[in-house]
C-alpha cells in the first residue's frame, strides 16, 4: 500500500435503466474494477428502482462484500454467482490466498431492503460470514453496542484493515466504512447523489460532524454511497421509482460535500425541511 492513496478516475457509465423498461442488452448487475482489488457492483434498474451501488473489497485472507442489493432472486439479480466468479478471477491472480480457505464477510451499511435482499443468496456459502443489520446484531459485532465512538477494524489480511464508525442519522444501524488501501469513504444512504432522507435530524448533524473530523486526519480519495438519484442539473433530483435515468451525474462525491451539507444543516437550524444543494437534497422525514 502507499502512503497516500491516489484517486483514480470515475468516469464511468453506469447502467441506468431503460425508457421501455427492459434491460436492453445490459446486464443485471454492472462491474467495474476500480483496481484490480476493488470491485464497484450497480444493480440495474431495470431490475429494481433503486439500483443500488454495492462494493467488494478482496485482501489476502478474506473479501468483503458490503451491502447485498435490493432484489433477493438470484434468477433476477445473481448476486452470488457474481461475486463467485469475481473471488474465483482474483485468486487465480494471487496463487498465494488460492492456496489455502479464503473468507468473504458480508456487511451492510444499514437494514434497510434495498441493501439487504441479496443476503439469503449466500446462506450456506463455505467461509462465508453474513452479519445481520440491524442495529441489535451489526453494532455488537462492530463494538458500537459499548462504544458508539469506536472506530471499527474489519482486517482482510496484508494490511488491509478497514475503519468502520457508527454514523447513524439516516437509520440508526448505519455504518460508514473507510479504506485507507484507496482512499475510499463508503456512505451508504447517510451521503450520496440523491434525496438524503434523515429520520434522526440530531443523530444526522453529529455524524456529519464525526464524517468531517474523521475525513481531516485521513485521505480521502472519494466519497462513494449506495445510490444515484439526481440529474445533471443543479439541485433536481429524478422521480421516485424511475427506471431510466439516462442523464445521472457521477456517483462519486468530496469531502467538500460534507462540509456543504454541514452548512445546510446550520442554516436550517431546529427547523429541518427539504432542502437542495447543487449535487443531493436534504429530505428530512419528520
Amino acid at each position: 500500500m502507499a502512503d497516500a492513496p491516489i484517486a483514480r478516475p470515475l468516469d464511468v457509465r453506469w447502467i441506468h435503466g431503460s425508457p421501455s423498461a427492459k434491460h436492453n442488452g445490459d446486464p443485471d448487475i454492472q462491474i467495474h474494477h476500480y483496481d484490480e482489488n476493488t470491485v464497484i457492483l450497480r444493480q440495474n434498474k431495470a431490475v429494481n428502482y433503486e439500483a443500488p451501488f454495492l462494493y467488494l473489497l478482496f485482501g489476502p485472507d478474506r473479501a468483503l462484500l458490503i451491502d447485498t442489493g435490493a432484489t433477493a432472486e438470484p434468477a433476477y439479480f445473481p448476486l452470488r454467482e457474481t461475486v463467485d466468479a469475481l473471488v474465483k478471477r482474483w485468486l487465480v491472480r494471487n496463487p498465494a490466498s488460492r492456496n489455502r480457505v479464503y473468507g468473504l464477510v458480508v456487511l451492510h451499511t444499514h437494514p434497510h431492503g434495498d441493501h439487504v435482499a441479496g443476503d439469503r443468496q449466500f446462506a450456506g456459502r463455505p467461509a462465508t460470514t453474513v452479519v445481520d443489520a440491524q442495529r441489535t446484531s451489526a453494532w455488537p459485532y462492530f463494538g458500537f453496542d459499548e462504544d458508539p465512538d469506536a472506530v471499527a477494524r474489519v482486517d482482510l489480511g496484508g494490511g488491509r484493515v478497514l475503519e468502520c464508525l457508527a454514523t447513524p442519522g439516516h437509520h440508526e444501524a448505519a455504518v460508514t466504512y473507510y479504506d485507507p488501501w484507496t482512499g475510499l469513504l463508503f456512505t451508504g444512504d447517510t451521503v450520496y447523489p440523491g434525496r438524503l432522507y434523515i429520520d434522526d435530524w440530531p443523530a444526522f448533524g453529529r455524524t456529519i460532524e464525526r464524517l468531517i473530523a474523521f475525513a481531516q486526519a485521513r485521505p480521502v480519495t472519494h466519497v462513494l454511497g449506495c445510490h444515484i438519484e439526481m440529474t445533471r442539473d443543479p439541485g433536481v433530483d429524478y422521480p421516485i421509482r424511475t427506471t431510466y435515468q439516462p442523464e445521472e451525474p457521477p456517483l462519486q462525491l468530496t469531502v467538500e460535500h460534507l462540509h456543504r451539507i454541514r452548512a445546510a444543516i446550520a442554516e436550517l437550524g431546529d427547523e429541518p425541511r427539504r432542502f437542495a444543494l447543487d449535487d443531493l437534497i436534504l429530505c428530512p422525514n419528520s
